[in-house]
């Protein structure tokens, strides 16, 4: 089934929630790795996996809001304000993988460097070629990257003990249903 349903998740959100999941770990590796590195031409084609799986990370975000408006996730099991809670995490959890793509590409483009996807498409640049921008944007980037690396911990745990409560929130992400 490829559509939400009122109890379960589809195979195109959870696809989706993987695929995402999966590349913010390589992004977070490679970003780590591209910290203790100088820019040079030895690790040029590092920066540019970075921004070509940045842009794609953004790109598949923005795909699984589109999807969501048009196929709703299943309400959170339980209530209260752990729902409350695990929505407001979501939500951060969307923004930031929005935000964190839109902050890389911003002070990207302000070094003045194209961002080119893949050695093959060089997109727009999104800000003034700019010390300021450039600074700034990288900045915010770190920062940004920060609080997603401890909202995604915060989210584990939370879907790791729900697990172990037994209330089948994990099980409904990996195959689409409760096996209640």
């Amino acid at each position: 089934m490829l559509k939400n349903t009122p109890d379960s998740f589809g195979l195109v959100t959870r696809g989706l929630h993987w695929g995402i999941a999966l590349l913010v770990v390589v992004m977070l590796s490679l970003g780590l790795k591209l910290e203790s590195l100088e820019p040079g031409m030895a690790s040029i084609r590092l920066y540019s996996l970075h921004k070509s799986l940045g842009i794609m990370t953004l790109s598949l975000m923005l795909a699984r809001i589109l999807w969501h408006l048009y196929s709703p996730p299943p309400r959170p099991i339980g209530g209260g304000w752990q729902a409350t809670l695990a929505r407001l995490g979501h939500l951060a959890i969307y923004a930031l993988l929005i935000a964190i793509p839109l902050s890389g590409w911003a002070a990207s483009s302000a070094t003045g460097i194209d961002t080119v996807l893949f050695d093959r498409w060089t997109l727009p640049p999104i800000a003034p070629v700019s010390i300021l921008w450039e600074e700034r944007g990288f900045a915010l980037h770190g920062i940004l990257t920060k609080i997603l690396i401890a909202l995604i911990f915060l989210h584990m745990g939370a879907a790791l003990k729900r697990e172990m409560d037994g209330d089948g929130t994990l099980r409904r992400m990996t195959i689409g249903r409760r096996t209640d």
